[in-house]
């Protein structure tokens, strides 16, 4: 493909290298030729990079899998998920896993990118259904304003509440940023 073609969150190969692209812009100095500022994310190592792209150089596009598959159980080497279709089994190292590990629950379905048969990435639902285990206690007359508080969930995770949540109660979060959506009624 033309480098601008390139949009955020295409995959593409570089030196043999898979990058995700963070940002794509189309840059037309005042003198000289139009060129594309690409910000890409190594999907191996997470490291970060700037690249400058002619309009007419070609860029390869990267041959990433995804599919959805049920989490099943952590081992120490890493989360085991299964395909529900071929009942395949993958084991997802903890540092692929980043961020997602404390959110995953029995059963979850999540979205699994792989590149030659190795796990390289993991989409969470956008929302995960939790319950709270601690949280502070309200004040009288606290709830009249919009406020919130921190809160301690079963999986360890501490986000900002409402001031109405209390320990004991499910809530729904949005596990990529870590916020409160809703209370589950």
């Amino acid at each position: 493909m033309q480098a601008n073609e390139l949009r955020r969150g295409m995959n593409v190969l570089l030196d043999g290298r898979p990058f995700r692209v963070l940002e794509s812009e189309i840059r037309s100095p005042g003198k000289g030729r139009a060129f594309i500022q690409v910000k890409l994310r190594s999907i191996l190592d997470g490291t970060q990079r700037e690249i400058k792209f002619s309009t007419a150089d070609q860029v390869e596009e990267a041959a990433i899998e995804s599919r959805d598959m049920d989490y099943l159980y952590s081992e120490p080497e890493g989360a085991i998920f299964m395909d529900s279709e071929s009942y395949e089994q993958l084991t997802i190292p903890d540092d692929v896993l980043g961020d997602a590990k404390p959110w995953l629950a029995e059963g979850m379905k999540a979205n699994v990118e792989t590149l030659d048969g190795r796990p390289i990435g993991l989409t969470l639902p956008k929302s995960v259904e939790i319950a709270v285990r601690q949280a502070e206690a309200t004040v009288k007359g606290q709830t009249a304003a919009k406020s919130s508080k921190p809160a301690v969930l079963e999986n360890g995770v501490t986000i900002q509440v409402p001031s109405f949540i209390e320990a004991g109660q499910r809530i729904r979060v949005d596990p990529a940023e870590k916020r409160y959506i809703e209370r589950v009624k």
